[in-house]
């Protein structure tokens, strides 16, 4: 009789509870699993550490992206259904935040005034301009008790009391009007302490004498200053704004200031700083065509900037290519400790040498001038300038051009050279119709990238001749060797009127459509290479 109260499974060993002769399976507990929860963690816990400042600067747009962004990824990795995901997702996030993030914000800079003097928000630049004094206008005087926090060490308070008998407190942060309750009194009626703030007696307030000549109190009516030891006065503002009319008054000279573009401008066309950041539309980009400063200097950079782009592919290529068409020989020997010796160059970080090129090339102790016992100037003249920035650059390019063609090389088939030979060509012409068009299949992609990467070479530019010598007469910082790239540099940060990030980021727009344009046409003509293939 079997027990009807319990169900049995019948299997190879016998009759068995059921439940009893199967094996449940265990957690999937794998370390894998710790350092993706610990990493979701730590993911979880910096955005929550960004919502404070992000709201406090009220970043809305960067709030709404960073949310979405950590809520993404915890489905990503938390879910059975995103396998793909997980390793699509780090490649993704890394290009939106160091490629995309960085072409868009410079995009929308390209449209702005951005630059020395119009760094801060309009807010920003009239709280500013409030809390400059007026030089003529004469303000309230307070009755001052100098008082300090920490037992009177710590941060510096000011007690006021104005004409009508109404009590301040006047911090670094402002002014706040006091109940009786909040101060107090000895049983002379000396006022003592203000919350934490106690009153300093004479010598105290003489012994932090500088620093209370230092101390504002900023207001809505002007600053409080300290006049002295018992007296305090508050300094009209020397500016009013109008937010109705948007007119700023100064108060010392009566000229009214119209809003213009990011600035208050008088009549006569001066303008007051600081300004702010306004959207300028296509200003920028129409500066490089319409300003005498920028155009002249801009035409002369680019067609130099294509020539060095150009002139580094050709010689690099050039050189890299013979030493690997001598290496690539069966019968030579040492071929091997011949190939590493070349490629020392591209093994080297490539701002160290380029500075000691720059030190070889001085014109007094440079060891190049000792060994030719002479007095050329390589980095002084604009022309030879010019050559000794291409011939450093192949010395640091050929090695990369040389690996490339000796594996290039080495992939096409003996049979076809051996084939053309049987047919009578010259050693040239197996070259030039068999071997060339075998090798620029491989070659002609990095051709192009190597012509872009040339094109933005800022390292050796900058390191080698800082864009000089100076073009004679610029108004704009450039010089014979600039590129677009160091120009832009130039301008941004070695303006002589200071720093200009709208025309910089419109200037590095150009060279990306430029760039870009030059690329794109250059990869439709490598097409036709397709065919041998």
């Amino acid at each position: 009789m079997t027990d009807t109260g319990r169900s049995t499974v019948t299997g190879a060993t016998g009759t068995a509870p059921e439940g009893r002769g199967r094996k449940l399976p265990r957690p999937s507990f794998t370390w894998g699993l710790v350092f993706k929860l610990l990493f979701l963690a730590l993911v979880n816990a910096l955005a929550l550490v960004a919502i404070g400042p992000l709201v406090e600067a009220k970043q809305w747009g960067g709030l709404a992206a960073m949310l979405v962004a950590t809520a993404g990824i915890d489905y990503v990795y938390l879910s059975k259904r995103t396998l793909p995901l997980k390793y699509l997702v780090p490649g993704t996030v890394f290009a939106l935040m160091f490629q995309v993030y960085p072409v868009l914000y410079s995009a929308n800079i390209s449209f702005t005034n951005y630059g020395t003097g119009h760094v801060l928000t309009k807010e920003q630049a009239l709280q500013r301009l409030a809390s400059e004094p007026s030089v003529e206008a004469t303000g309230e005087r307070f009755q001052m008790i100098t008082m300090a926090a920490g037992g009177g060490t710590g941060d510096l308070a000011l007690y006021l009391l104005d004409v009508d008998g109404i009590a301040y407190l006047g911090t670094a942060e402002g002014l706040t009007t006091l109940d009786p309750e909040e101060v107090t009194v000895d049983a002379d009626g000396r006022v003592t302490a203000v919350g934490d703030f106690a009153a300093l007696n004479f010598g105290q307030a003489q012994d932090r004498q500088d620093e209370l000549v230092a101390f504002e109190v900023p207001t809505d009516r002007g600053t409080i200053t300290v006049q002295s030891l018992t007296a305090a006065v508050i300094q009209p503002a020397r500016y009013q704004y109008d937010e109705a009319t948007g007119l700023l008054t100064d108060v010392d000279t009566g000229i009214v200031y119209t809003e213009e573009e990011g600035n208050f401008v008088s009549p006569d066309g001066a303008s007051i700083n600081p300004g702010w950041r306004v959207y300028v539309g296509m200003d920028n980009f129409t500066k490089v065509v319409t300003s005498p400063a920028i155009r002249g200097p801009f035409v002369r950079v680019f067609i130099w900037n294509f020539i060095f782009a150009v002139g580094s592919v050709v010689l690099t290529f050039v050189v890299g290519l013979a030493l690997a068409i001598t290496l690539n020989h069966p019968q030579l020997r040492g071929r091997k400790l011949y190939r590493s010796l070349l490629i020392i160059p591209y093994a080297l970080p490539s701002f160290m040498t380029v500075l000691v090129w720059q030190g070889m090339l001085n014109t007094e102790y440079g060891i190049v001038n000792d060994l030719l016992n002479a007095d050329i100037q390589w980095l002084q003249t604009p022309i030879i300038a010019k050559i000794s920035i291409l011939l450093v650059n192949t010395w640091l390019g050929y090695a990369y051009f040389f690996l490339v063609s000796t594996g290039a090389l080495q992939a096409i088939p003996s049979e076809l050279v051996e084939a053309a030979a049987v047919d009578g060509a010259t050693p040239w012409l197996a070259f030039r119709n068999v071997t060339f068009p075998l090798l620029m299949v491989a070659v002609a992609p990095l051709l192009i990238s190597s012509f872009a990467f040339n094109f933005n070479n800022f390292n050796v530019i900058y390191l080698l001749t800082g864009g000089g010598p100076p073009i004679p007469g610029a108004q704009t910082p450039a010089g014979h060797t600039d590129i677009l790239i160091s120009y832009t540099y130039r301008l941004a940060f070695e303006r002589g009127s200071g720093t200009d990030f709208g025309l910089a980021s419109a200037i590095s727009i150009l060279i990306f459509i430029i760039v870009a344009s030059i690329s794109a046409a250059s990869f439709v003509r490598t097409r036709a290479l397709e065919e041998l293939t």
